[in-house]
């Protein structure tokens, strides 16, 4: 009786010294959050003395004279003469590329996710999906110099003045052809990183989908597409608006392959689909070598302060995104349960 005592407790002991360390490690993820949280606040907190809310407003983006004798004072920190940072650039930029190539990706994760979790049968369905759910684990500089050596020439030579053409009313849509790294570049790549994300999450909840109800509805008569549009879309339709959302923060957040096809603007909107931008998170990884060189270190906390505007869009879209998917999971569950 008492060795059993004794291996129960050691049993006790090892089961809460487990379950204490798996809830430390558990809080690894919010720390984290909290942390990135905190140093971006901290590291943004000059600049915003200094510029204000005009860091949201401004188009102008200047490190200020490198070659000055000495700093200058203003609103109690030190900056290089001459120096702004604005971040409108960049805000309108990353908003424009992420927008267009949700819309575009959009409908081509729609129809692979249905292809491959629906209307296509046999092995081949699995060797589609698995080609699809490949794509998301190609690293983006992969993606990005495809896209200047392949996309960008083609849409300089043949794709944009071809839309040049067919758009030729539309201000936006139309207009000279700049650099070969725009706009539209920026947008095709993210639309293929993109693609993925969201077709794998249609594709998941098209897969809970109970099949009887599917059978039932190929009973009743029903063709393929006509039972799709019948059964399947209504469970489907609530995994399109959540994947679609998972997608925008992937694109919020491109960096590499959206520096090497945007042509990295500054100070500048873009005029039409061909102009040159800039983003949120390719100046930061773009700006980084000259902010280094300033004395004042102003600079550093100016791309500290755009990343703690594109960590809040983020962590917004991800947190939107996690309860529109979880309320379209909860309500397959809820009728597979009553089926």
């Amino acid at each position: 009786m008492k060795a059993d005592s004794v291996k129960t407790t050691r049993t006790r002991w090892l089961d809460r010294t487990v379950g204490s360390g798996l809830g430390l490690l558990s809080l690894a993820p919010v720390v984290t959050v909290v942390g990135l949280a905190a140093y971006l606040t901290v590291s943004a907190s000059p600049v915003f003395r200094y510029m204000g809310w005009h860091f949201l407003t401004s188009l102008e983006w200047s490190i200020g004279n490198q070659y000055a004798n000495h700093a200058v004072v203003v609103h109690g920190v030190r900056v290089m003469p001459d120096a702004s940072y604005g971040a409108l650039v960049f805000i309108v930029g990353t908003a424009l590329t992420s927008l267009l190539a949700l819309l575009a990706a959009i409908p081509v994760a729609f129809l692979a996710a249905a292809g491959s979790g629906y209307f296509v049968k046999g092995p081949i369905r699995h060797l589609l999906a698995g080609l699809v759910e490949m794509m998301a684990g190609i690293p983006s500089v992969i993606y990005g110099l495809w896209g200047l050596v392949v996309v960008a020439p083609a849409v300089s030579h043949h794709i944009g003045p071809w839309l040049n053409t067919l758009f030729s009313p539309l201000g936006f849509l139309s207009g000279p052809l700049g650099s070969e790294t725009n706009l539209l570049v920026a947008v095709m790549v993210i639309t293929l990183m993109i693609v993925p994300i969201i077709a794998a999450t249609i594709r998941a909840v098209m897969e809970r989908i109970p099949r009887d109800m599917i059978e039932s509805g190929l009973a009743l008569g029903w063709t393929e597409g006509e039972t799709f549009w019948r059964v399947v879309w209504p469970y489907a339709r609530s995994a399109v608006v959540g994947g679609s959302i998972l997608g925008l923060g992937r694109a919020l957040g491109e960096t590499m392959a959206v520096l090497m096809v945007s042509g990295d603007a500054l100070n500048v909107l873009p005029q039409n689909l061909y102009s040159a931008i800039g983003t949120m998170a390719a100046t930061i990884a773009g700006q980084l070598d000259s902010a280094l060189t300033d004395p004042t270190h102003m600079a550093l906390h100016a791309l500290g302060a755009l990343g703690l505007v594109l960590f809040v869009m983020t962590v917004l879209v991800n947190l939107l995104a996690r309860a529109i998917v979880k309320r379209a999971s909860s309500g397959v569950s809820i009728v597979e349960e009553g089926s």
